[in-house]
């Protein structure tokens, strides 16, 4: 058994092709890191939320459309695996503050976005709290795979 944890391991990828599967590398890590003590439905929640801001500023993150044979076509995913981390809530303040020093694209689901019904009261509620102070659930963070890994040091793969 391997004692590496799943940030220090590269992850591979394979994709088919008329050829047969090829491991594919990425420069790059999307990931989410999620407190410890979110009930499930709220975790896949948030995880949806977090990742949903990335496609929309990075373009480069979102592969090409797709289709099936009937050539019914389904919108662009990611080109790459969004991989899922925990840890508890001091984890998640210094991964932020981690991902603010290296100015990594990142978004932010706080506990208060429990309790609101909109986006316009979702940033409100954002917006209203220092960055210090939020209470994060749950934050993405996009960029070059070190990068990615210096900030979630320490956080375990969801398990």
């Amino acid at each position: 058994m391997s004692t590496k944890t799943e940030t220090e391991t590269e992850i591979e990828t394979e994709i088919e092709t008329s050829a047969g599967r090829h491991p594919v590398r990425f420069d790059t890590k999307i990931a989410v890191l999620l407190r410890d003590d979110l009930e499930t439905w709220q975790r896949l929640n948030v995880t949806a939320f977090l990742v949903s801001g990335l496609g929309t500023q990075l373009p480069e993150v979102v592969g090409e459309p797709y289709a099936d044979a009937d050539d019914t076509a389904y919108l662009p995913m990611f080109r790459q695996p969004v991989l899922v981390f925990e840890g508890g809530k001091e984890m998640l303040k210094a991964a932020h503050e981690r991902a603010l020093r290296r100015a990594l694209p990142r978004s932010v689901f706080t506990s208060d976005l429990f309790a609101t019904g909109n986006d316009g009261d979702n940033r409100a509620a954002v917006r209203a709290v220092a960055a210090a102070d939020l209470d994060l659930v749950g934050i993405a963070v996009y960029g070059p795979r070190n990068a990615v890994d210096k900030v979630l040091k320490g956080a375990q793969m969801h398990g």
